[in-house]
Formats: C-alpha cells, structure tokens, sequence
C-alpha cells in the first residue's frame, strides 16, 4: 500500500494558536508527504473553530476536513475519532499534531523523508530526549517527567524518553482490532497508548523535537496527574494483560460521532458538510 499520510489536528480553545498551526502547511512544496489534513474541534467555547475554517482553505494540502465532535470526547476522545476516520478514508498512517502551536510538523519531516515511518510503526516526539529543545518550560514539569519516564520505563521493560508529546505517528492498521478503544478519553490516553505499544510488541521509535510554552494554556494539572500515573503504575506492574485489556472510560461509548463542519471536497463542489 502506498503512503497515505493524514496529518491529525486535535483543537481545544485554542483560537489564539490554530492559524499559527495551520500557516506552517501553507508553504508546502506539491512534493508535500501529505495527503489530508483534518482539524477535530472537540466543542470549543471560544473562536478556534472560526480560526481553522478562515486557515484551512490556504494549506498546501491535497484535502481537508473540518470535524466537530458531538460531544466533548477529550483529548483521547478526539484521537479515536480520528483514528476511525483515517482508516475509513483508506489512509496508512496518522501524525498527531496538536493544535496549541507547542510542537512543529517540521520536526517530522526528515524522519518521513528518510522512510523511517515505514520501518516501525510508532515514530513518538519526545521533548526530553538528547536533542530536544524546551523553550518556556518549567523545571518542576520537566523535573516529574523525566522521574514518571524512568517509572515507566521499568514497567513497559524498555526505555521511554516521553509519555505523550503533542507530535506523533503511528501506522494505521495497528488500530485495526480497536485495542484503543477502551483506552481513558482524557489526557492520560497517550499514557495507555506507550503502555500498550511496549507491551503488544509494536515497534517505535522516539525522536526530539523543539517544544514550546509561550501563550499556551496547558491542561495538565501537575499533582492530579501525577496520582493517577501512580495508580495506573501499580496496576500495570500487578496485572499488566488485565490492566490493559480493563475499561478505562468515565463514559464508555459505543461510537465517537462526529460532523463534518467544512472540507475541501465540498468546498470546492459548492456543497453542504455531511455528518459522520
């Protein structure tokens, strides 16, 4: 199967950072490695939807989708609608970009050039890895991620230099048996997804990236976090086929319904957005 590259956007009240996000497509070559981009708006309160549909008609991309969930799935939630999407529309592997402008595509781009995305099927930014650079991040932050990466490390039995960066790529057909679904809907999915990717035997690869904090607003609550990393832990230190196989949803769903809001397909033929 040839490459069928679909760049994911996850977007939540980040109006003030999305067109940032978006304008670095815009000045993609026709060699782009890209073949469509979606932006997922998990039911912001603020203007980032309007952002995105006034900067997604000028990307250098082959197609693109504007999709709002139904509900507010979560961070997890928005993942897995986009997952259904890509391989629904026949596409070989997602990258995970969000949409707050901390990460950059660009980081990326080499590692696909190089066909490294072919060789595993994880390619996983990490911002604490030699290499990486973080601009405007705590030392506290940075400090309770390297010691939950060691954690971690112990309990998926190889190292891991990052728990869940806002860039990533996966290949598609990993997801075919919906391993992911029963995965928390929240922050902590990236968390289930390293977990199981260790233990499944799924091949990856870390590489590092530039991250940056400036007019983000971060979700992660530091302490709240870090007890539910520790609880999660000392399960899967106990019970890890158990723990990963267990439902961990506050609200389990049958699907992860979306519409789509705008495209470029019905764009351009003057049409009306379908729902999903």
């Amino acid at each position: 199967m040839a490459d069928r590259i679909l760049v994911f956007v996850p977007m939540y009240n980040c109006a003030p950072q999305i067109a940032r996000v978006l304008q670095s497509f815009e000045n993609a070559s026709n060699a782009t490695p890209f073949a469509g981009l979606i932006c997922v708006d998990n039911r912001s309160t603020d203007d980032t939807q309007h952002a995105a549909r006034t900067a997604l008609p000028k990307i250098a991309v082959p197609n693109w989708a504007l999709l709002e969930n139904v509900e507010n799935y979560g961070l997890g939630g928005s993942h897995k609608v986009a997952i259904r999407y890509g391989l629904e529309n026949g596409y070989s592997h997602l990258v995970v970009l969000h949409g707050d402008d901390q990460g950059s595509v660009t980081d990326i781009l080499p590692l696909i050039a190089q066909g490294v995305h072919r060789q595993v099927d994880c390619l996983l930014g990490a911002r604490f890895m030699k290499g990486s650079r973080l601009v405007g991040y705590s030392w506290l932050r940075t400090a309770a991620n390297e010691v939950f990466n060691r954690i971690f490390s112990l309990a998926a039995k190889q190292r891991l230099f990052d728990l869940g960066s806002g860039l990533n790529m996966y290949r598609l057909s990993i997801f075919q048996d919906g391993f992911h679904h029963r995965f928390a809907d929240d922050l902590t999915f990236n968390y289930y997804m390293i977990l199981a990717t260790a233990r499944r035997g799924l091949s990856h690869r870390f590489f590092p990236l530039t991250w940056r904090e400036e007019d983000q607003v971060s979700n992660a609550k530091l302490f709240r976090q870090g007890r539910r990393m520790l609880v999660m832990l000392r399960r899967m230190f106990t019970a890890p086929e158990a723990f990963l196989a267990d439902e961990h949803r506050a609200k389990p769903r049958e699907a992860y319904d979306f519409r789509i809001v705008a495209s470029k397909d019905a764009e351009e033929a003057g049409k009306r957005p379908w729902l999903g």
